[in-house]
Formats: structure tokens, C-alpha cells, sequence
């Protein structure tokens, strides 16, 4: 199994009231009053420092994604933090979910940035394409709601065919029209970098991955019990496709806190747990459901099943307890090591999912308690969950070729090709 660690990169000091004094934590929160430049360049170098903390203590990949107009996580453009994490001498892939293709006029900028990440980094780029969320998109950046999937799929069309067709060519799409497409330079890998699709509850990704055979990540909050429901959606979408049930086909985001013992972790960790689920995850229902974002099919699938949404609780967030977040609804997988992990594998084998994107930074912990918890979940929760997927014998098609971490036969492959004995097939 794949792990990664993913950084949410929010604004880790939020005001105790912020919920009685503001509508939401997407698209409106007064950036002069909230979001000081002082403390985000701080976070900054923060935010990176914690990166660089899980590249050496041997995570698999290294998580970023894109967000606007918010305080549950900024970073804008993931690319610009991964080409610093790129210049590293790293053997862990970089796996930005993603670019949010709608918001790029013209895409063919999501497809120069990702090549020149990919050859920076020497092949271990993953290129996440996320239709985006109805905040990002309608709330920040204007798409009128029914353009969003129109845009996103021709954003993608663009974005494949610049990668693998010579250049230069003419591309006339009903929002793009470009006389000339001829990037320069094409991705390291070949065809292209790995596409994995991030979702958070609409069914229309599930039949486009299966479509073009890449890997679906559930991006929630929930947990795995929520998640159940709307991935086995996704399983019985492969198997009408008639493909296999290789794990690797899915991912999905996880919150995590680690300490010495499970009573120690509930009296660190809660009031971070409260903070992020009361303020992070605070998002007005006009911002998060915008009529027209959503089509009738995956409105109804969540209507009709409980979990699918990924912004609703059964208690009060700001006031819930460990039981509630991490034994009953299990949204929250915490505790000593080997509760961890064996939470971990249960989560995994539930869900069927071989990426599993950690998230071990849970907004306002310092970086003394991100590095107390991820260096804890590196020496003794790592080797006992990696070997998951192992006995099943399930190969990774959707890693990144130059991501050789934990893969020594890819490794020995990455070293042939670099002494030119061997050539990369697509």
C-alpha cells in the first residue's frame, strides 16, 4: 500500500467565535480581518519545513491541492509548493490533487506546469484533475454552474492530447480555441504523468475514471464507515466496466493523530480535532450547494444516502468528544501506534483503497506536534500497514515511474534507464 502524506496547508489560527462572527470559512471570511500576511508567511515556510520532514522520514508520495478564497487550506497553486519539494534529491512521488482544471484559461497552462514539474522532479508526478469544488469554482472564480463539467472535460481533452500528439497543432473546443498548442517540454513520463481524479461525492467521476481506466480518490473527512457507501458506488462502477478490483484503483484522504498511547492522543490531540471539524469544514450551504453544480443523478445519491456528503455531522463539532470522532464514527483514526494501524488496515480493507492520503497535520497543531505525530506513524505504523495489498499481488499502474521509494524493482528499472541499458515503455 501507498502512503502519503498530504498537506492540508489551512490558516492555523482561526479565532475561538469565528463561527458566530462569519458565514463561512470559503469564499467570504474578510481576508484584512482573518488572513495576516505575517503569520502566512510563517505558515509558509512551516508548511514546507513539514513536507520535508515526511520526504525523510520515507513516506511514499508527498500530498498538495488547490483551494481559494479560505482558511481550510491555501495554497493556492500546488504546483509553485512542488517545485520547491521537486528540486529535492527524492525518490517519493509528488501528488498534486490537483490542478483544478476548470479555473485555467487556457488549461494548456495546467499541462505546461505539470511537464516541467514532471521533468524537475525526474518522473514522480502524479497529475491530479479535480473538477473542483462549487466554493472554488462558482464562489471564487465566477464558472457559471453549469459550465463546470463542460469545461473540465474539455480542459482535460486539451491537457491529454498536448501531451502525447506532436506539436504544434490547433485545438477548437467550445471554450478554448488555440491556433497553436505545442508545449514546451512534454512530460518526463510517457504517455504522461499518472491522472488520478479526486471526488467528493459527484457519481459522474466514478464512470469517467473507468472510462479512461485512472485511479479515484474520496477526498472526506468522514471516514471510512461514511465512505462506504458512496465507494462501493465506485467498485460496482468498475465492475459493470469489466475491470479488476485492484486496490490501487482508489485513494482516499484520511485524518490521523498519533501518541505514545491512546489516552495520551485524546488529551493532545481533541481540541485540534474540534477546531478543524468547527471551523475548517464550516461552509455555507449556499457556497456548498449551488444549484446547477450538481447533476440530478449525484444529488439524488446523496439524498438517498447518508454519508455521501462530506460536510455533515450527527453531533456538534465544536463540542464532540473522542469517542464520538474516532470510536463510533471512526471519522478520526488516533491513538497509540498499533491502534493506529490496526484502525488503518481496517479502514483500507472496508473501503478497498491503496493509496491512502495521511493527514497528519490537523490545521492549528505547531510543527513540533506534526513532527511528534508523523514521526511516530514513520517508525511504527508504516511497517506494519505498507505490506496491506502485498499477499493479493495487485501492481500499481497509477504510481509515478520515477517515484522508486519502498519499490526496490523500480528502482533497479529508474537506474537502467538512467545508464541508458533499459527504455521506459508507456
Amino acid at each position: 500500500m501507498k502512503t502519503i502524506w498530504f498537506h492540508m496547508q489551512g490558516y492555523r489560527d482561526l479565532p475561538d467565535d469565528f463561527r458566530d462572527r462569519y458565514e463561512s470559512i470559503w469564499v467570504t471570511p474578510p481576508n484584512d480581518e482573518l488572513c495576516h500576511s505575517p503569520e502566512v508567511a510563517k505558515y509558509l515556510h512551516w508548511n514546507l519545513d513539514e513536507l520535508e520532514m515526511a520526504d525523510d522520514l520515507g513516506f511514499d508520495g508527498l500530498g498538495l491541492n488547490e483551494h481559494h478564497q479560505n482558511g481550510y487550506g491555501f495554497p493556492i497553486s500546488p504546483n509553485m509548493i512542488a517545485t520547491v519539494l521537486a528540486r529535492r534529491k527524492s525518490n517519493a512521488a509528488l501528488v498534486i490533487l490537483g490542478n483544478t482544471l476548470p479555473l485555467y484559461n487556457p488549461p494548456i497552462r495546467v499541462a505546461e506546469e505539470f511537464a516541467l514539474l514532471d521533468c524537475l522532479s525526474g518522473g514522480r508526478l502524479v497529475a491530479g484533475f479535480p473538477v473542483g469544488s462549487p466554493m472554488d469554482t462558482t464562489g471564487c472564480y465566477g464558472i457559471p454552474p453549469t459550465q463546470v463539467r463542460p469545461r473540465y472535460y474539455e480542459a482535460h481533452d486539451l491537457i491529454t492530447q498536448a501531451w502525447t500528439r506532436p506539436g504544434p497543432f490547433a485545438f477548437n473546443g467550445r471554450f478554448n480555441k488555440l491556433r497553436y498548442v505545442n508545449p514546451w517540454p512534454k512530460p518526463l513520463q510517457k504517455p504522461h504523468p499518472p491522472i488520478w481524479l479526486a471526488g467528493g461525492g459527484s457519481v459522474e467521476t466514478w464512470k469517467f475514471a473507468t472510462d479512461h481506466d485512472y485511479t479515484y480518490s474520496y477526498l472526506s473527512f468522514m471516514g471510512h464507515k461514511y465512505a462506504k457507501v458512496l465507494m462501493d458506488g465506485y467498485w460496482d462502477s468498475v465492475a459493470k466496466a469489466g475491470m479488476d478490483d485492484n486496490p490501487y484503483r482508489a485513494g482516499f484522504a484520511q485524518l490521523v493523530v498519533v501518541a505514545d498511547t491512546d489516552a495520551e492522543a485524546e488529551r493532545i490531540y481533541l481540541r485540534h480535532l474540534r477546531n478543524f471539524y468547527s471551523k475548517s469544514l464550516y461552509v455555507a450551504p449556499h457556497f456548498g450547494n449551488v444549484p446547477g453544480f450538481m447533476t440530478k443523478r449525484s444529488f439524488e445519491f446523496q439524498l438517498s444516502h447518508r454519508g455521501a456528503s462530506a460536510f455533515s455531522f450527527d453531533f456538534k463539532p465544536h463540542e464532540a468528544t473522542w469517542k464520538q470522532l474516532v470510536e463510533d464514527s471512526r471519522m478520526v483514526i488516533g491513538g497509540s501506534p498499533d491502534t493506529v494501524a490496526a484502525q488503518i488496515e481496517e479502514a483500507v480493507r472496508n473501503i478497498r483503497v491503496g493509496h491512502l492520503m495521511v493527514i497528519l497535520q490537523i490545521q492549528s497543531m505547531d510543527p513540533e506536534l506534526t513532527a511528534y505525530s508523523s514521526g511516530l506513524f514513520a517508525e511504527k505504523v508504516l511497517p506494519k500497514i505498507k505490506g496491506i495489498w502485498d499477499k493479493e499481488g495487485y501492481a500499481d499502474r497509477w504510481w509515478p515511474q520515477g517515484a522508486t521509494r519502498n519499490q526496490p524493482q523500480l528502482a533497479r528499472l529508474a537506474a537502467k534507464v538512467s545508464n541508458g541499458e533499459a527504455k521506459v515503455q508507456a
